[in-house]
This record gives structure tokens, sequence and C-alpha cells, in this order.
């Protein structure tokens, strides 16, 4: 009988642990949609240009203010910022509470799962706009 209560219980643990982490992965598709939101200043992609904010391409392990061409804000270029899932996350919840003085007047995105969703889509592409 022991037995069994022992493993039910670390299967009961196993499968909370992968839903976790499924969850954790974020859904780049769900990001996609989420970042419909941003387009209207960032684009992504093979032919993403600077635009009123700046290319999201390669955002994964770039420092903050240092996309090639376009004009950031003191505060943004001086936050001493490398971007990573923890810093966009942060960053995205509230974007002036982060950088006070930053040029960026979205909002921000309250939720985690649309933060984590968009950080995955993000993430994919690579500094040459390609999917990585």
């Amino acid at each position: 009988m022991k037995t069994i209560s022992l493993l039910t219980f670390a299967a009961s643990v196993a499968f909370a642990a992968s839903a976790g982490q499924a969850y954790a992965g974020g859904d780049a598709a769900a990001g996609e949609k989420v970042f419909a939101k941003c387009k209207a200043c960032h684009q992504v992609g093979e032919t993403a240009k600077n635009a009123i904010g700046p290319q999201l391409n390669g955002v994964d392990g770039r420092k903050a203010g240092s996309a090639p061409d376009y004009s950031y804000s003191e505060p943004m270029k001086n936050s001493g910022i490398t971007w990573d899932e923890a810093s966009f996350k942060e960053f995205i919840k509230n974007p002036k509470a982060k950088v006070p003085g930053t040029k960026m007047i979205f909002q921000g995105l309250p939720s985690e799962g649309d933060q984590e969703n968009v950080w995955v889509y993000l993430a994919q592409f690579g500094a040459d706009g390609k999917k990585k």
C-alpha cells in the first residue's frame, strides 16, 4: 500500500513539474498575437527596420540601447540592462518604472503569461531576423 501511495505521489509531482515547465516555456504563437500591440512602434523579422522604436531582432543577449542606427534616450543607453528573459519581463511589465526617462510610452504588459509569450516570440529571432 505504501509503495502505491509513494508512486502515485511521485507521479503527481512529476506531472505538476512538467506542466509548470511547459507553461514556463511560453507560447511563441500566443506571443505573436500579443506582439500586435507592439507593432505600432517595433518590428521584427527579416525585413525589420527601426521605426518609432528600435527593431527587436536578436534582442536576447543584446545590451539595451545598442540597436544600430536608433536614437535611444540617455536613460535607456545608461540602464545597464542586457536583455534576457528576466530583464525583459521586468521591463515590459512597466517600462517607465524600470527605466525612468525612457522614450517608450507603452504602459506595459501586466500579465505574466503575456510577458512570457512575447519574450518567447521575440527570442526566436536572430540578429539577422531569421528564426533560429
